[in-house]
């Protein structure tokens, strides 16, 4: 057979303990959600869900293209506006989920050549991007400045750091600071996913980096 290693791929999953199933759950089924990443409860608030309603009227219930071609509308400038104000940065640029927008960051800002340091407790998501960005990936200490800075000596090229802002499996924070200062020490950029800490850390939930004095 073609693909019989998957059954035999699907067998030592299942001797290993590594088989996960899908439970779907009802829509208005009362429970204590200690799992999700909804932390401020909006998905379900009625001012979300009664706004996207009406985008949804307005605009239709699917983008029809990518961003370039015809998928880009004024709600996504408009937000990408607003979030960049809020945060405290120049700009900003939503995706469809945080898993490409990780994908998108590491691999745009390190190019053929650069050094990209990879905090050892990173989401998949960043670690993927560090797999398909052109540079070479160093893996360092988890929340460790001075391994940082000893993976970025004697590069001469570019080169970014690349961290959770709160780590989703621990539930620790990076320490930014220390990360921001061995970056400007050797003249690299600081790639930061703060998906667990927008609209919980920082002044009005501005997140980690707002938090810690880098944005703003």
């Amino acid at each position: 057979m073609a693909f019989g290693w998957i059954d035999e791929q699907a067998e030592l999953r299942r001797r290993a303990g590594l088989v996960r199933s899908l439970r779907p759950r009802a829509a208005d089924t009362p429970l204590l959600d200690l799992a999700s990443n909804d932390y401020l409860g909006l998905a379900r608030h009625p001012e979300v869900t009664e706004g996207a309603a009406r985008a949804a009227r307005t605009w239709g219930g699917g983008a029809t293209g990518s961003r370039l071609v015809t998928g880009t509308t004024g709600l996504h400038t408009e937000l990408e506006r607003e979030l960049a104000a809020f945060c405290g940065f120049e700009a900003a640029l939503v995706f469809s989920s945080g898993y490409a927008a990780n994908l998108a960051a590491v691999t745009a800002l390190a190019p053929h050549g650069s050094r990209i340091v990879s905090d050892a407790g990173n989401h998949a998501s960043l670690i993927d991007g560090c797999r398909l960005a052109r540079g070479t990936t160093q893996v360092a200490a988890h929340s460790d400045p001075d391994a940082v800075r000893k993976a970025l000596d004697g590069h001469d090229g570019p080169a970014v750091a690349v961290s959770d802002t709160v780590f989703s499996v621990d539930g620790d924070a990076a320490p930014l600071t220390g990360l921001a200062e061995a970056c400007r020490e050797h003249g690299a950029g600081l790639v930061l996913d703060d998906a667990h800490g927008l609209g919980v850390l920082g002044d009005g939930g501005r997140g980690a980096p707002h938090a810690a004095g880098l944005a703003g």
